[in-house]
């Protein structure tokens, strides 16, 4: 929203040039960008927070735009870089190149108009899909504004182009909250202060955030050690979010509605008519149609493509009926042997697997209105402008609230307009998690962001790489600067002494060749000397993002063109000849190699939708609080007050009935239902006839897979048997096989409660035998560089990595305290598991905050059959 100082006084700090241009383009700045200005003028590092549509790009770039205009040049050109914007999706960089073009042109053609020179300022862009003749051109001619990604930045400081860094005095951090609380903003931190470090004086940083708490939390991660001013004018941005289910009983949906509205139904219904997803795919392509441009989220890749073929096929099938209803039959005649071509495409996918061709494509398509809607992973989440995008889907809950209001920013994008969403629920438990999100977005509670504190792994890389172009470094300006970044602010010296030690060959290297020493540390002057290669290891291997198993898939031919990428062991599966659609488009396998699958476009051919095995995102425990508090709500509450307050909350008749049906029967089940003050324990024999315990509890999977970890180790413990558990974000199952023995289902309850002192020690020691560990140690280490790519220009496949990975392993673990296994442990405990969570749970049950109850029933309650579907699904695939 415009702000009410008068414009003249919020830009009193510009020159005539930018506020002449400043009133022609706007009627007024943004409260954001009055405040953003204020402080950035005063040299101070400034975090502004706000939602989409608030103008927060301008109000980075609007004080040194206007200083690059007006103030003196470089006297060197390879100094001529003076502003660093740093996006964490090489697609925003690119947006952003194209966003100040207008400002750039309109400054340019305001001085001509008042008879000023011309400002000359150079916008370039550096990520890894710049050619290497373009690298070289600005290492040697930097442009004024270099735009940059926070791996491309890593690697100019690890090399000589570090020299072209040397003028910056601004550095802008977009989309700060989507990186402040992962490894890869860790590692960012380090390369900023790396970057200061090069500076005749520190570089003022100008943070840009979505809605993030704590806020303080993000403005010390900016600032380091330096104070930060935060910007956080009141939200006034509407959002305006309705949760939808189109059956009038989600327990039983109605059989599917045919695309034809006069046909009729079928007396014998095929078995997915009573599936919800017909149901909730027709009324998207409702909306879609009742809509300019639609934005359409969902959880993951191979959800996206499905929803993408569906609604490309009701669009289909539309079509023709209107066809029939509008063609005389002897045009239908004429038609039946012409080919028109493929029908017109509705909707494209776009996510993470499809190129960066194919996506900016895509995007190009839903800008331009050639599509009227994109099915999109978290690849469209962050700010890229997606032009007049009016309405939002979200398909099942979103991951999170703060994801969830990043989602929906995407819809009335600019300033002062209404950001518009529907959600649409699975089933019902997943009802209950849409309503609760619902609720939260509209109230701005937010999960929390927490900076992941001295991860050994991007210690060990930056400090192979801060070396590597040094003569020589001393230890104590190394550790000093390293302090310097909040992740590191507390780093003991005898962590940042063990990770030296490992660099410097502590570590047998007969075991192990990658152990081999990178560094020479002399203990008697404290310095530190770079190994042969050591700067070749950091830019090959360097990153943090890690390696999941991904094929590249590239088109036949001379130019061999990206198409996108599958999952390894999709590509295991598949077969020479095989079809698969990927982004909406059919495609045929034409060969197979080590790391690439070539294919050829199969136009209208039926193909099987791709799948990727990725990280499941469990439930932030700050929603499954709230979660936990909106059942209990319901449960104590009338059936009509219930309904009331969720209606008013943004579900419609339907998505409110289910919900208030569903925690009824629950209520009439089990006799009691699982909220944030009572977790439900219930028991009942499955159809082997084997014990099943349920665990009902709102708090996320953060919290319950460790839960489940401690569980399984005490039963051990306790009876000596192997029971099968499976967590999910709304409990915890356990199936206990082959006993009549009371005492013994008693003993695996029993199990669950665990002594708050106990919770860490039991989950550490379950811990290492966990595919968890396995996986997350083989990451740690490939980011420590103990397991480098042996071809920078080709991917190692997954199986030899996890081979290696392996290999590491049996000798690290001979050493207790081998620092990337102590890393292992603290991110599976800390930055995967939410223990401190589980640890308060436990206190809160001891000290009866949270009182207990178990119940046995003849089958499992509503709660428990939604539970069990993710037990099925998980055991079909692990089986």
């Amino acid at each position: 929203m415009p702000s009410n100082e008068p414009i003249d006084a919020s830009l009193a700090g510009f020159s005539a040039l930018t506020r002449n241009w400043f009133r022609s383009a706007f009627p007024a700045p943004t409260n954001a960008q009055v405040g953003a200005w204020a402080s950035i003028r005063n040299g101070k590092h400034t975090l502004v927070v706000a939602p989409t549509g608030s103008g927060k790009t301008l109000a980075a770039f609007l004080a040194a735009i206007d200083k690059l205009a007006t103030g003196p040049k470089p006297t060197s050109k390879k100094h001529r870089a003076r502003v660093l914007y740093i996006s964490p999706l090489k697609a925003l960089a690119a947006d952003v190149e194209r966003n100040l073009r207008s400002p750039l042109v309109g400054l340019g053609r305001e001085a001509s108009r008042i008879g000023e020179p011309v400002p000359d300022i150079t916008v370039a862009i550096r990520t890894g899909d710049t050619p290497a003749d373009e690298r070289r051109r600005q290492a040697q001619s930097p442009p004024d504004i270099l735009i940059t990604t926070p791996e491309s930045l890593f690697l100019l400081l690890t090399s000589q182009a570090r020299e072209s860094l040397r003028g910056i005095e601004t550095v802008i951090v977009d989309e700060i909250h989507a990186v402040a609380g992962t490894k890869r903003g860790v590692h960012l931190a380090v390369s900023l202060e790396r970057l200061d470090q090069l500076l005749s004086r520190p570089a003022q940083r100008i943070g840009l955030s979505a809605t993030v708490d704590p806020i303080e939390e993000v403005a010390l991660f900016l600032g380091g050690c330096s104070p930060v001013e935060i910007v956080n004018p009141a939200s006034q941005k509407v959002i305006e979010v309705s949760v939808i289910v189109p059956v009038e009983d989600l327990s039983a949906p109605a059989p599917a509605i045919p695309s034809d509205p006069h046909a009729e139904v079928l007396d014998d219904p095929q078995p997915d008519q009573y599936s919800i997803w017909p149901h909730v795919e027709s009324r998207i392509v409702d909306l879609i149609s009742e809509h300019t441009s639609t934005l359409v989220f969902a959880n993951s890749r191979r959800l996206a493509e499905r929803l993408t073929a569906r609604i490309n096929e009701i669009g289909a099938e539309r079509a023709a009926i209107e066809l029939q209803r509008s063609s005389a039959p002897a045009e239908l005649m004429a038609q039946a042997g012409s080919t028109a071509g493929a029908p017109a495409t509705i909707a494209r996918a776009h996510h993470g697997s499809v190129s960066k061709e194919q996506r900016a494509l895509i995007e190009d398509d839903l800008k331009s209105g050639r599509i009227p809607a994109v099915v999109a992973t978290s690849s469209l989440e962050l700010g890229i402008d997606m032009g007049a995008v009016d309405l939002v889907i979200q398909v099942e809950a979103p991951p999170s609230v703060a994801s969830a209001l990043q989602r929906v920013g995407r819809a009335g994008h600019q300033v002062g307009e209404v950001s518009r969403a529907a959600i649409f629920p699975k089933h019902r438990g997943d009802l209950l998690a849409c309503a609760v999100v619902a609720e939260q977005m509209q109230l701005r509670h937010i999960e929390a962001t927490r900076i992941p504190r001295n991860p050994l792994d991007v210690l060990a890389q930056q400090i192979v790489a801060m070396v590597s172009i040094e003569e020589e470094v001393n230890t104590a300006d190394l550790y000093a600067i390293l302090r310097r970044a909040a992740p590191y602010a507390a780093l003991p010296m005898s962590a940042f002494e063990a990770v030296l030690d490992m660099l410097a060959g502590r570590y047998p290297a007969e075991g192990f060749a990658e152990l081999r020493p990178r560094l020479v540390w002399d203990r008697t002057t404290n310095t530190l000397r770079s190994r042969p290669g050591a700067q070749r290891l950091a830019v090959t291997s360097g990153g943090t993002i890690p390696d999941r198993g991904l094929f590249g898939v590239f088109m036949v031919g001379e130019k061999a063109s990206r198409v996108g990428e599958l999952d390894e062991e999709m590509v295991y599966e598949s077969r020479v000849g095989d079809v698969f659609a990927l982004g909406a488009t059919s495609w045929r396998i034409e060969d197979i190699t080590h790391d690439r699958v070539l294919v050829s476009p199969a136009p209208g051919q039926p193909g099987k939708l791709p799948f990727w095995h990725g990280d499941s995102l469990g439930r932030p425990v700050e929603v499954g609080r709230a979660l936990g508090g909106l059942t209990r709500s319901i449960a104590n509450s009338s059936q009509s007050d219930s309904l009331r307050t969720l209606i008013e909350s943004g579900l419609d008749q339907w998505a409110a009935d289910n919900l208030v049906r569903y925690v009824k029967e629950q209520q009439e089940v089990a006799g009691h239902v699982p909220t944030d003050k009572t977790l439900l324990i219930e028991r009942f024999r499955d159809e082997l006839g084997d014990w099943r315990v349920v665990v009902h509890s709102p708090f996320g999977a953060r919290v319950h897979a460790p839960w489940a970890l401690a569980i399984g180790s005490r039963i051990r413990e306790l009876t000596g048997l192997d029971a099968q558990i499976i967590h999910a974000d709304d409990g915890i199952v356990l199936r206990i096989p082959d006993t009549d023995d009371d005492a013994t289902v008693q003993a695996a309850i029993d199990a669950a409660f665990l002594a708050p002192d106990e919770v860490a020690s039991l989950v550490t020691g379950a811990l290492g035998g966990s595919a968890l560990f396995a996986s997350r140690f083989r990451e740690c280490a490939a980011r420590a560089l103990l397991l480098p790519r042996r071809d920078p220009g080709r991917r190692t496949p997954l199986w030899q990595q996890r081979q290696r990975s392996a290999a590491l392993l049996s000798v690290a673990s001979q050493y207790p305290t081998f620092p990337i296994v102590i890393e292992t442990v603290r991110e599976c405990l800390q930055d995967v598991y939410d223990v401190p969570a589980l640890i308060e749970l436990m206190r809160d049950i001891e000290s009866r905050s949270i009182d207990v109850v178990t119940t046995t029933t003849a089958s499992p309650s509503p709660f428990a059959r939604t539970l069990l579907f993710s037990y099925v699904a998980a055991f079909l695939y692990e089986g």
